[in-house]
């Protein structure tokens, strides 16, 4: 009897040892993980994550070196993009720069990089960088011409295939609201829109006609929208292909790079 309550006893000791033991794990578990808010974006992550490079803006925080505000939650909030931060998190995760394809937003992430002071994050996204700038990109064009004469007109190339789709459908947009609502007065096709008639004016300005010959829109016109369209999506005019013109105005080509 006594060896069988000493063996109880020893059971229940174990047993109260080892969930003391658990209890502490799950409190240590616990203490090493951290919840960000960024840009309104929660993210959960390990101390040793956010810890892995020294005299960085992570590890300043997780260190007690800088003094970050909270939400209304109790997590440490950072006034930041929060997709973005997702990128850089996982380049701390493994200590390489991986993104998805067709990523585009190499300087706004070169701009995290530089914020949360991770060096070796800012070199990786510059080298992605450039090399996409080396790498040749196929030029694609728009031809916007007369039906009768494709002599004139107006040729925009640009190294963006999906940018010439883009001002396709704007020029078809702002046409067809000079046409008041005769779309047969101009056919698109891939990379062609023909209008059915172009004349010269007297000072030398081509114009889009209707047959019962009222103006209807300068290529001007045109023009003015691809060009600003292309600068607000951030390329650059390289430079006017027929020189001989004398000026972007009077050019019949336009050559958009980015």
């Amino acid at each position: 009897e006594r060896k069988i309550n000493r063996r109880e006893k020893e059971k229940e000791y174990e047993g109260k040892h080892n969930s003391l033991e658990d209890a502490d794990q799950g409190k240590n578990c616990k203490s090493t993980l951290m919840t960000l808010n960024v840009g309104g974006y929660l993210y959960i992550t390990q101390k040793q994550t956010l810890t892995k490079y020294p005299d960085t803006f992570l590890e300043g925080i997780v260190n007690g070196k800088i003094l970050c505000p909270f939400d209304a939650d109790g997590h440490y909030f950072i006034d930041r993009d929060g997709l973005l931060f997702r990128h850089v998190l996982n380049f701390l995760r493994n200590g390489e720069l991986l993104l998805p394809e067709g990523f585009r937003e190499n300087q706004l992430l070169a701009q995290e990089a530089e914020f949360f002071q991770l060096k070796g994050l800012a070199e990786e996204v510059k080298s992605r960088w450039e090399k996409e700038q080396l790498t040749p990109r196929e030029t694609t064009f728009l031809e916007i011409t007369d039906n009768h004469d494709r002599s004139q007109g107006l040729r925009i190339f640009c190294n963006a295939p999906d940018f010439i789709t883009k001002i396709k459908s704007r020029i078809v947009l702002v046409s067809k609201s000079r046409l008041d609502g005769f779309p047969e007065e101009f056919s698109v096709s891939s990379n062609i829109i023909q209008f059915k008639y172009f004349i010269k004016s007297e000072n030398g300005t081509r114009l889009v006609l209707k047959e019962d010959n009222t103006f209807v829109c300068t290529l001007e016109t045109l023009k003015f929208e691809a060009i600003m369209m292309a600068l607000k999506c951030g390329f650059r005019l390289l430079t006017s292909l027929d020189c001989s013109k004398g000026s972007i105005v009077h050019s019949d080509a336009l050559h958009f790079i980015k």
